[in-house]
């Protein structure tokens, strides 16, 4: 081997060496940083361009959910005021077989015209204020909301809803308990204990259809929260860092950095040696 001031081999092997341990510890002290052991394409552009889809996935579930949470609110609100006006055509029904009595008084049927004209009249109020997010799904004349709630994340998928007409006069409590419903006779109070009879039961099949939507909402939104779930747990399994293993790597490297600059050193100094020959 021979002795050079112009080459000192020994201290260029020591410096590539130290540069490589530097580099390993700004690796390895980055993924403690950031708890990614892939944080970017140029640490392995496969794995991270499959994790990058994964997490646009992911985001898009999120609005998933808030349609899926959207939908099933104005349903539950309707399926909510459905009930108050079966509850209604219910005390309307007690108000007309009571009335229905031939031995009542004219003013004691007078006064319970009077109580179900107020339960009539209350169902229009339940229906227009069944309103969630500005949709209502008890309107009539086809005015009514339906419910179309994205499915997946394409949004190529929806559920669907579809409206219930609970309005006076509408497609379930019929023209014979419109706007001037009346039991004001034996004749009519009667003949609207038919009509109320059959308005109930279609309400009852109406609040059937919207409970059956708002189950399946609220079981494809569970699957959907799995979902992300899942696809979460798979992201960080392709690029989570392994934090009891960075940490044994950053002793190791700090250690091998030591020693490396000490090396450098040594191997820096064996230029001096060389002085001793010229005393």
């Amino acid at each position: 081997m021979s002795f050079s001031v112009n080459t000192n081999a020994g201290a260029m092997v020591a410096l590539q060496n130290l540069n490589s341990t530097q580099a390993q510890l700004m690796t390895t002290q980055n993924r403690i940083n950031t708890g990614l052991k892939i944080s970017s394409a140029k640490d392995n552009a496969a794995i991270w361009a499959i994790a990058q889809n994964q997490r646009a996935t992911s985001s898009s579930l999120n609005s998933v959910i808030s349609s899926l949470q959207r939908g099933q609110s104005t349903v539950d609100v309707a399926m909510s005021a459905g009930t108050s006006v079966s509850d209604l055509l219910t005390q309307m029904k007690a108000k007309a077989l009571a009335s229905a009595d031939t031995t009542l008084d004219t003013n004691s049927r007078a006064a319970l015209n009077t109580e179900f004209q107020s339960l009539r009249d209350q169902i229009s109020k339940v229906v227009t204020n069944a309103v969630f997010n500005g949709g209502n799904m008890l309107l009539g004349g086809g005015t009514g909301t339906t419910v179309k709630a994205i499915a997946n994340a394409d949004a190529t998928s929806v559920i669907t809803v579809n409206a219930q007409d609970l309005s006076l006069g509408g497609a379930n409590l019929t023209a014979n308990i419109g706007t001037t419903a009346s039991i004001g006779t034996v004749t009519t109070a009667t003949n609207m204990i038919g009509y109320l009879n059959t308005a109930i039961s279609n309400v009852s099949s109406a609040l059937g259809k919207l409970g059956t939507g708002s189950t399946a909402l609220s079981s494809h939104m569970t699957f959907i929260q799995n979902l992300q779930n899942t696809i979460d747990t798979g992201i960080g399994n392709l690029v989570d860092a392994d934090l009891a293993k960075e940490s044994a790597n950053l002793q190791a490297l700090q250690t091998k950095q030591q020693l490396g600059i000490q090396a450098l050193s040594i191997a820096n100094q064996s230029s001096s040696i060389l002085l001793g020959l010229f005393k």
